[in-house]
């Protein structure tokens, strides 16, 4: 009798810590996912503010091009014209981008399954690195938008080397990055050095606390099977 009233002690005893060890498993998950939705929170702001300064340079940019196509197409400086569209392009590009990463902020919810939240991290990851892509083709067109028919004609040898000198280099360079910002490239100081700000470390220390979800389901996993084989043995 008294071998059967320590088994059933050792049973509820054992019960208690299985549901005290669940009980912390699930506050955990909770806090880490609060935590997330704080640190995605954070980049709203600059998200808000660039969609706001795009939209401006946009439309100050984007109506001087269509007057001067419009209005003075023949005595418009071509070199402008065609570095100011390339410039309202691109930019146009990246402000969708934006307004979409921006929506995926707002939309993201703690409540919903891990999963999604998930998804959600990894579009925006995707969309930053096309984002600075996209933003980083620029770099050529700041080296030639002031040039003129003047500059043409009455230019020496040695302004036009270095003008070559540096439209080369800031093509190169725009190419060479769109190319290579990836994810892979993550730990090389150069990226380091460009994603550095509020709209990339919220992001990774977002999908570091997402990987600890994982983890924790992972382990519950393991601890329901063990709890389950051990129940069993007991009983057998």
């Amino acid at each position: 009798m008294e071998d059967l009233e320590i088994i059933n002690l050792w049973k509820s005893n054992d019960q208690k810590i299985d549901q005290m060890m669940l009980l912390n498993r699930k506050n955990a998950e909770e806090i880490i996912k609060m935590k997330t939705q704080s640190l995605l929170s954070t980049m709203k702001p600059i998200k808000i503010f660039t969609i706001l300064a795009g939209a401006l340079w946009v439309g100050i940019l984007g109506t001087a091009v269509v007057n001067l196509f419009l209005f003075s197409f023949s005595k418009a400086n071509p070199f402008f014209l065609f570095s100011a569209a390339i410039q309202v392009v691109l930019t146009a590009i990246a402000l969708i981008i934006y307004l979409y990463q921006l929506i995926t902020l707002f939309q993201v919810d703690i409540t919903e399954p891990i999963l999604k939240t998930q998804e959600k991290v990894a579009s925006l990851k995707t969309t930053t690195l096309w984002v600075t892509r996209v933003l980083f083709l620029q770099l050529p067109v700041w080296t030639c938008f002031y040039w003129n028919e003047s500059l043409l004609e009455n230019g020496n040898w040695f302004l036009w080397i270095i003008q070559g000198i540096v439209t080369f280099s800031f093509t190169y360079i725009a190419f060479w990055l769109f190319l290579n910002i990836k994810y892979e490239n993550r730990d090389k100081k150069w990226f380091k050095l460009i994603f550095s700000g509020k709209e990339w470390i919220p992001l990774i220390n977002s999908m570091e606390l997402l990987t600890h979800i994982d983890e924790i389901k992972s382990a519950n996993k393991v601890f329901d099977a063990s709890s389950t084989s051990e129940s069993g043995f007991v009983r057998y």
